[in-house]
């Protein structure tokens, strides 16, 4: 995403600060050759060094990001169906997980100051990327499509049951869908503010939830027996995994922002695991106290009506204006001429109207999907980055990339295809487990395959 300037990147023997320096320089060119199509935010150069920010402004981003309705009801289930201490192990470790795969693809995103689709380009060719943007685009579409949903499910609960408003589906999926959108159109910036504001308002009403629901229930009633049914810990770990490791994939959309690689892996770290475990550990605790795992109720029960209406506007809207950025992101590196915000503007419209359409109700499905397609590719580009040929990931060799590089292509072809294998029916062909996490496998799978193909492939070129 944006600024001007000649010089070429420094090698990489160069320090930190020279290399910040060298790519400063490069979006400095960028912006001069492509001024007009600028958004400011950068989507086609990397982001200038005197622009990145520190690690605290960025952990505050990702903790919003993680801060969701999905990690609310995923800890209201998990509380529900284990006992105190299995749900949050379940928890911490799926999250911890999550914190060092976010590490590692934000690490990659603040080296070269680029965006996941345009670091794509690296991998499968200038053509080829187009076609794994498209891919990211649409998937993260539709996940926004999916949270609108999902958002405007629980205030169609809230207003029913606080003001006895009834107010359809399609009409509040329609009211989120543009709401989430408007920051979206001003890029990080505009992300980055949102986030700075929400998420101690978010603390502070879920300090107000937690501190209630124990003046009302006490706090033996954590321990009670689980009331639903049971869940594996095997099951719990891969659920918290699986619900935000596609974010981690698309960390790059925020690590290029970073003032250093150091600053990148800090925030990242902290945001995906604090971020995703805050609000997964607040849900169990209050699902466990009010003995149900019907979140929006809770709120209502405990006599926060207007709080869990901000709640629920705030958490979706900070994780979810993200999914749209994302998408902007990879639509931008396709359509190279028109400006990001109209991308923007057209996509955030699409996917409300998914939302408005009832794509929401093939939630689980879309899930398991999007993250066997999405999860291989944070494998490639950081396998490729750290083992392969560092060499080659420099902004002023884009246009020098062959058009396809068929072997990071059928890289991401077999980890698709084993992920489907360790996925079970019917979304998958269930013939056998690795991690019980399907996501992970093929991180894992492509990762490791792209290690040693690349290996041999650059010693024979």
């Amino acid at each position: 995403m944006r600024l001007k300037c000649i010089g070429k990147v420094r090698p990489h023997s160069a320090t930190e600060e020279d290399n910040n320096k060298g790519m400063g320089r490069m979006a400095e060119v960028s912006e001069v050759k492509g001024n007009e199509l600028s958004s400011g935010d950068f989507e086609r150069e990397p982001v200038p060094a005197h622009l990145r920010k520190k690690w605290l402004s960025m952990s505050l981003v990702w903790i919003a990001i993680g801060i969701d309705l999905s990690a609310m009801f995923l800890g209201a289930q998990l509380g529900n169906g284990m006992n105190l201490t299995d749900s949050l192990t379940a928890t911490i470790i799926g999250s911890l997980i999550l914190g060092v795969i976010g590490a590692l693809c934000a690490y990659v995103g603040a080296k070269t100051g680029l965006s996941t689709s345009m670091i794509s380009r690296f991998l499968f060719g200038n053509v080829g990327a187009r076609v794994v943007a498209v891919i990211l685009g649409i998937f993260s579409l539709g996940w926004f499509g999916v949270q609108v949903g999902f958002f405007a499910s629980n205030m169609q609960t809230a207003f029913s049951q606080l003001w006895d408003i009834h107010l359809s589906l399609g009409v509040l999926s329609f009211i989120g869908g543009l709401l989430m959108m408007s920051t979206a159109i001003w890029g990080y910036q505009s992300i980055e503010r949102l986030s700075t504001w929400s998420v101690p308002l978010l603390i502070l009403f879920i300090g107000v939830a937690i501190y209630s629901a124990f003046h009302t229930k006490g706090a033996s009633a954590v321990w009670e027996p689980i009331s639903g049914a049971a869940i594996p810990m095997g099951t719990a770990i891969s659920l918290v995994i699986g619900i935000f490791i596609v974010g981690t994939v698309l960390s790059p959309d925020i690590a290029r922002w970073a003032r250093t690689p150091k600053h990148a892996i800090t925030a990242a770290f902290i945001g995906f695991f604090v971020g995703n475990s805050f609000m997964t550990i607040v849900a169990i605790f209050l699902s466990r106290i009010m003995d149900t795992d019907d979140l929006t109720n809770i709120f209502i029960a405990l006599g926060l009506g207007l709080p869990a209406i901000i709640v629920l506007t705030l958490a979706q809207w900070t994780t979810n204006t993200n999914n749209l950025y994302s998408a902007s992101l990879g639509f931008s590196v396709v359509f190279q001429k028109v400006p990001k915000k109209l991308i923007t503007i057209v996509a955030g419209i699409f996917a409300t109207l998914l939302a408005v359409f009832g794509i929401y109700d093939k939630f689980l499905s879309f899930l398991n999907i999007i993250t066997v397609f999405v999860s291989p590719i944070g494998g490639i580009y950081t396998s490729e980055f750290l083992f392969v040929d560092r060499k080659k990931f420099t902004f002023e060799g884009l246009d020098r990339n062959k058009n396809w590089v068929i072997r990071s292509l059928a890289v991401w072809v077999a980890a698709t295809l084993f992920a489907f294998m360790t996925t079970a029916a019917p979304d998958g062909f269930g013939w056998f487990q690795i991690t019980s996490v399907p996501a992970l496998d093929a991180f894992m799978f492509a990762f490791i395959v792209q290690w040693i193909v690349g290996k041999i492939m650059t010693k024979k070129g």
